[in-house]
């Protein structure tokens, strides 16, 4: 499948030998330039690590971590179970790593750079049992709003030199939003238009394995979009299928790298549900849950938790037209009194 140019693939390759050649492998908490969001990162790319916590209500990890009006940051993923993970299956081999199912499966870390306090971080794994599927997965402040959100740009890339049949990714979450962790209301949006997106609900216990089978937890959600599902103990998973990625690229589409696949999640985090909105829309996110606090579904306060996606088929879910909104989201500071989602009665 046609995803990206070859000067993707290329900067790629450099950057995985720069990699390789620097910094020891070491996860890393790293945070925003305004100081309201952090993110815990693996060295295989998943969240949730005591490297340079900064959480205060996880018992030692951070994960998704906002910063409360009293200045402290609290945690949407890392409290109780360390349930964040992501994996990638190309036929009928598969690898995945989440925190909360032990250690990482057939996957080999080639590179991880990233300090604690420091804004990005980069982790390249290839599978270990096909070793020419390499998974980059590069994180730092959304381009539009990164007073709110991370980006993490994920590429897939088959460097095997055949056709990798089937290429899934899977990312998934458990939810457990400050201040009533373990019951929250979740909600899902997207899943209608988002034509790479093969299955979804907010099972956010699940495996990360693609070759997995998964089941839902509220039926409302599953396949489909839902709002304010909860109060429960819940969360999102996304499972998205690129098809078939080429061993070697078609000589009349020079422009073109069939070897890889690449798209962008978005973690994060704002004080109100319209300020969440905007950034979503800011970036034009395709695919998004959102995790808030019971009592905090309404207005979103004190946090509202984004959890997103762009690159994977879809249109955007929410539009923000105005330059000038788009110039507050960087701070963080604008609101969308008109994307009010309707409420269950």
């Amino acid at each position: 499948m046609k995803f990206s140019h070859k000067a993707l693939t290329t900067s790629l390759i450099a950057a995985g030998l720069l990699f390789a050649a620097g910094a020891a492998q070491a996860a890393a908490t790293i945070i925003n330039p305004a100081g309201t969001v952090a993110l815990g990162i693996n060295d295989e790319g998943h969240l949730n690590t005591s490297s340079g916590s900064v959480a205060v209500n996880t018992g030692g990890s951070t994960g998704v971590a906002y910063k409360f009006p009293d200045g402290s940051f609290n945690d949407a993923t890392a409290p109780g179970c360390l349930c964040e993970g992501w994996g990638v299956s190309a036929g009928a081999v598969s690898g995945s790593a989440n925190v909360n199912f032990g250690a990482p499966v057939n996957l080999t870390v080639d590179s991880f750079v990233g300090v604690n306090g420091g804004s990005t971080a980069t982790s390249t794994v290839h599978l270990t049992s096909l070793p020419g599927l390499t998974v980059t997965q590069a994180y730092s402040p959304a381009d539009n709003a990164p007073g709110v959100l991370f980006k993490n740009v994920v590429t897939i890339f088959n460097g095997t030199g055949v056709d990798q049949t089937n290429v899934k990714y899977v990312r998934v979450m458990d939810w457990d939003v400050p201040p009533t962790e373990f019951n929250e209301f979740v909600t899902i949006k997207g899943t209608a238009t988002t034509t790479l997106l093969e299955e979804s609900g907010d099972n956010g216990f699940a495996s990360a394995d693609p070759l997995t089978a998964y089941s839902n937890s509220d039926p409302a959600c599953f396949n489909s979009d839902c709002t304010d599902s909860g109060p429960n103990d819940h969360g999102a998973y996304f499972r998205f299928n690129f098809g078939t990625l080429a061993g070697v690229d078609d000589p009349l589409t020079l422009d073109v790298d069939e070897r890889l696949a690449t798209f962008i999640i978005f973690y994060g985090a704002a004080g109100t549900e319209d300020e969440a909105l905007a950034a979503i829309g800011a970036e034009s996110i395709e695919l998004f849950s959102l995790g808030q606090s019971n009592g905090g579904e309404i207005s979103g306060r004190p946090a509202t938790f984004i959890f997103g996606f762009s690159g994977v088929g879809g249109v955007p879910v929410v539009t923000v037209p105005e330059p000038a909104s788009l110039a507050l989201l960087g701070m963080g500071l604008v609101g969308m009194g008109a994307m009010r989602r309707r409420k269950h009665a």
